[in-house]
């Protein structure tokens, strides 16, 4: 502990093994109190540092998480984007360095701006609500990468409860409040008064979260829908090769053909690898199919049709056959998978930077959800699935949620057991059913308490057949989205500023 409280490299070793604690409290590895004791061991490192020392022990603490949890973009540079090893690690080091900035700006702004010696608990309040802070900046940031927040970890955590009440902005600001609170009891004790309001507040989103573990915020409407989700296990090497084109759409009709009569049918992202212009015929076959059946079918296609200025491009989108409507376009783009930033000077450069269907453009805002067998169903392409906010949006104007997703870009990797993850959270936050239908894994049914109910093998072919049941009301969540917590957060941050002495600690 005296390393952490002074500058150099021991401390910041440190910080950064503290951040990679994070990652082993997230899915696969689910070990949730770790994440209390990541930000333990930061908020410690910070607490006698000045701001040039506080901003280079957050960016190491930042780096340990980002190198430790997003490992799997080596994996889709190297082994999808065809780059060299040592290219696709200098990359993904940059990446990581770059992302770890805001843990640099949270040190910094915390030692200059924020801190006060004689206040621990109201430094404890305005440092979760800091982390809060940089927490959703990032994930606004150029397109943004909400990815790894710490709320995750409470999944199946004793605060699952609150994520209806706050959605993950909830869950993350009660595990950063709860891990500074712990570190700053020693030295509340002497006051009997600061000593008592700090274990209420360390006690309350505990007590709450059990308390409300399992509280049903939304009711039925109408019967179950059967379900049977398509997952074709096509290899990413094959995914965009024109001679595997045929192949490819056989799978998914003779899979279909093949499988048992259910409502809804769903095919993972681009299980259609060619414009919805061109397979007309093939949607056309499709929609008779599903028409015989009586089911909705729901696939991904990529889509090219001209945007509010007239133009013609191309998305990445779902469409819909037999007892369904609607066409949606993805509105959250993966950088470099999606859309290359600064393209016309990256373009070319390597082979990673002209990946196929990497000129997408992002879809309207608003757009409906789509309906199926008479109910709404609030679409989420991969990535999109991950921004509370956004996904928040479709969720409130729908019955049942569906995401669908191509995870083969991570490999066998720990990325889409993370992604997964996000999913069941935006699952429990929602109080609605969720169909999770990749190409190849994880497949999967989810209720709305954020529990997987039916799962196929990943990186197999099959098809997973279950029931989904639409759903109306709203949670707490979805009614008031994140404004009471950030109401709470500027509160807490402007009495920190306007409180602090004027000669601080800016050594």
């Amino acid at each position: 502990m005296r390393w952490m409280n002074r500058p150099g490299w021991p401390g910041n070793l440190l910080a950064m093994a503290g951040g990679a604690l994070t990652t082993l409290s997230l899915a696969p590895f689910d070990i949730w109190p770790l994440a209390l004791l990541s930000i333990a061991l930061l908020y410690s490192g910070l607490r006698t540092l000045g701001p040039k020392h506080a901003a280079q022990r957050g960016w190491c603490y930042g780096f340990g998480l980002f190198s430790s949890g997003v490992s799997w973009v080596y994996v889709s540079i190297h082994d999808f984007g065809a780059a060299s090893p040592p290219l696709a690690g200098a990359l993904t080091l940059g990446f990581v360095a770059g992302l770890a900035l805001f843990f640099a700006l949270l040190g910094w702004l915390w030692s200059r701006w924020l801190r006060r010696e004689q206040t621990p608990l109201a430094n404890a309040l305005a440092f979760a609500a800091l982390w809060l802070a940089l927490d959703a900046l990032r994930g606004w940031v150029l397109t943004g990468f909400p990815w790894l927040y710490a709320g995750y970890s409470q999944l199946e955590g004793p605060l699952a409860g609150l994520a209806p009440v706050g959605g993950i902005w909830l869950l993350t600001f009660a595990v950063a409040l709860s891990a500074t609170l712990l570190v700053e009891l020693p030295r509340l004790y002497a006051s009997k008064l600061a000593f008592g309001g700090a274990l209420v507040l360390l006690a309350a989103p505990w007590a709450a979260g059990l308390a409300l573990d399992g509280h049903a915020w939304t009711e039925t409407k109408g019967k179950p829908l059967s379900v049977a989700a398509v997952q074709g296990n096509v290899a990413q090497s094959l995914k965009w090769d024109p001679k595997q084109l045929e192949m490819q759409l056989l799978l998914y009709r003779d899979m279909s053909f093949a499988s048992r009569p259910a409502d809804l049918i769903v095919w993972p992202e681009t299980a259609v690898p060619i414009l919805k212009e061109h397979a007309a015929g093939y949607l056309t076959m499709m929609d008779g199919f599903a028409r015989d059946r009586d089911s909705a079918l729901i696939t991904g296609v990529p889509v090219r049709q001209r945007n509010a200025e007239g133009e013609l491009r191309y998305y990445n989108g779902l469409t819909t056959t037999g007892d369904a409507q609607g066409t949606y376009l993805k509105q959250k783009l993966v950088p470099f998978g999606e859309y290359v930033p600064l393209q016309d000077l990256l373009r070319g450069l390597i082979a990673f930077f002209d990946l196929p269907m990497s000129d997408f453009a992002r879809g309207e805002p608003g757009q409906p959800p789509l309906t199926a067998k008479g109910h709404r169903i609030a679409p989420f392409i991969c990535y999109e699935v991950v921004y509370p906010e956004f996904a928040a949006d479709l969720a409130a104007e729908s019955d049942v949620l569906l995401t669908v997703s191509n995870d083969a870009w991570f490999g066998r990797s720990i990325g889409p057991l993370q992604h997964l993850q996000m999913a069941q959270m935006r699952a429990l936050e929602a109080g609605r059913w969720m169909i999770r239908a990749t190409n190849n894994g994880v497949t999967v049914l989810i209720d709305p308490f954020g529990r997987i109910t039916e799962q196929v093998p990943a990186f197999e072919q099959a098809v997973l057949y279950g029931e989904v049941i639409p759903m109306q009301g709203l949670t707490p969540y979805l009614q008031w989205r994140s404004w009471p917590l950030i109401l709470v957060c500027v509160l807490l941050l402007g009495w920190a500023i306007v409180s602090r002495p004027a000669k601080g600690l800016a050594r």
